[in-house]
């Protein structure tokens, strides 16, 4: 991860050199990445919202082709490429995230390793708030927090998912396990390494609850933009009938 955690700890320099403060950089560099990362959250929601949609079609065409797999895989090609939708889609955010998640955890956990800086050296030991060491583990307050804004974040991704219909039921039934175990574990985590670390956690998980907000709100603009292309399509179907019953009305006098 080094390959990742050497520019990210330039960058940790640049904004501590320009706050002076470590952590308040920490808080800034954990919002950066976050924002940074935001329109790949936002393409994996819109990916899961569009799954929703195709669901009925993928549907029917494995109950026709139940026992021909290679027209059913055919047939799902050409609905993917009519609907021009990437199946991957939802999968290739996450996987380009997780190289960034995993080098700032190396970053912060090992601070000394990546910063090159000499005043950096001396900054990560700097005290913050109630912390008088932000190398040395904060054994309660920041790990409750961590774990706190980690439940309530995850709660919220999840929700995002089951309502754009990215749950079956073995999904359903390791997220509600997930839920409560993720959380512990950051907490027992958070209580072992240093603040630094922790820091980031919960400012993350408090940053992405606001995303999530915002996502929400996303979900619910795609949602009411499907029903009303439904609505509209629907009503050109029901137009056309009705012109074919009137023409064939006027044809048969």
């Amino acid at each position: 991860m080094g390959v990742i955690a050497v520019p990210l700890g330039y960058l940790l320099t640049l904004i501590y050199n320009f706050v002076g403060n470590y952590g308040i950089s920490l808080i800034i560099l954990t919002a950066i990445v976050k924002l940074a990362l935001f329109p790949l959250y936002v393409k994996q929601i819109k990916s899961t919202a569009n799954m929703q949609e195709l669901q009925p079609k993928m549907q029917e065409i494995q109950k026709k082709y139940a026992h021909d797999q290679q027209k059913m895989n055919e047939a799902m090609q050409e609905l993917y490429a009519k609907e021009k939708f990437n199946p991957l889609g939802g999968c290739l955010p996450m996987l380009i995230q997780f190289p960034i998640i995993m080098g700032l955890f190396a970053l912060l956990r090992n601070p000394m390793q990546y910063l090159k800086s000499e005043d950096m050296l001396f900054a990560v030991h700097e005290s913050f708030l109630w912390i008088k060491d932000l190398a040395q583990p904060d054994l309660w307050i920041l790990p409750i927090a961590a774990a706190a804004a980690t439940y309530f974040s995850f709660t919220m991704t999840q929700q995002l998912t089951t309502a754009a219909g990215a749950e079956n039921a073995q999904m359903k039934s390791m997220n509600m396990m997930m839920k409560y175990v993720f959380p512990l574990s950051i907490l027992v985590i958070a209580r072992s390494y240093p603040a630094g670390l922790a820091i980031y956690w919960a400012g993350g998980q408090t940053i992405q609850i606001f995303l999530n907000i915002r996502m929400n709100k996303v979900r619910k603009d795609l949602k009411e933009k499907a029903d009303r292309e439904k609505l509209v399509a629907r009503a050109e179907k029901e137009l056309k009938r009705r012109l074919n019953a009137t023409s064939k009305l006027k044809g048969n006098r």
